[in-house]
């Protein structure tokens, strides 16, 4: 890292979240800009949040590792670059366009070992055509990783389309020595108990995030971390 990096992160004066910076800026060879980018998109609170507290601790030291699905997939994703708060309506179609345009910004929100397959990609069974809206895969899990763009609320049925296209993905595209597809739909609101009651109990393919298309509050973040860790103190045998 160049001085002026460390300039940007010896302002933070948390230690561990510090740390955890300096891992990921040297990891992914972040530009200038983008340690700021990411502190003030909550990155650290948004990770912390999704794990528990010894996972929290061993982000400060090792910084995000991606070890299964559920480490790829952040909640919420923050998509301020794609400049959508300016537009009272968009489509779904103009938010995969946005994407694509900013393709490297979303690549870098979406964490490391993702590589970008392609878009509207088509697939079809029984004489009948379907599109998944953004296909990656992951060479650290070593897996397609599908996106669906939802711009209202999530509903059952979104996820019972996802459910298929993870499952063609596992039966035809993936190879025999890949590991299972991860399907995560993102959603400008969601029912966390609509998508607990419809996804299995064991499901580890298969999931929804919020997006955030200004920055959200880091002090709220902040405030939902403290909580988390607190009721996960609470819930210890003592």
């Amino acid at each position: 890292m160049s001085w002026s990096h460390y300039l940007k992160l010896m302002r933070i004066d948390n230690v561990e979240e510090r740390h955890f910076y300096e891992i990921e800026s040297v990891k992914n060879n972040w530009s200038l800009n983008e340690p700021k980018r990411q502190y003030n998109s909550a990155l650290y609170e948004r990770l912390a949040l999704s794990t528990d507290k010894e996972k929290v601790y061993r982000l400060s030291l090792e910084g995000q590792k991606v070890e299964n699905p559920k480490d790829a997939v952040k909640d919420p994703y923050v998509l301020e670059f794609l400049g959508l708060q300016e537009l009272p309506v968009y489509s779904e179609s103009e938010l995969e366009s946005r994407i694509i345009d900013h393709l490297q910004q979303f690549l870098l929100e979406s964490g490391t070992g993702f590589a970008f397959i392609g878009r509207q990609v088509r697939f079809t069974f029984d004489e009948e055509h379907f599109m998944v809206d953004l296909v990656f895969y992951n060479r650290l899990l070593r897996c397609f990783v599908l996106f669906d763009l939802k711009i209202g609320e999530l509903k059952h049925q979104d996820i019972g389309q996802m459910q298929m296209y993870v499952h063609y993905y596992d039966r035809k595209v993936k190879l025999p020595d890949e590991n299972p597809t991860i399907g995560i739909l993102m959603c400008k609101e969601k029912n966390n108990a609509v998508v607990e009651m419809t996804l299995p109990e064991d499901n580890a393919q298969i999931f929804a995030s919020k997006y955030e298309t200004v920055l959200p509050s880091k002090e709220a973040l902040q405030e939902l971390l403290r909580e988390h860790l607190s009721d996960e103190d609470e819930g210890r045998p003592r």
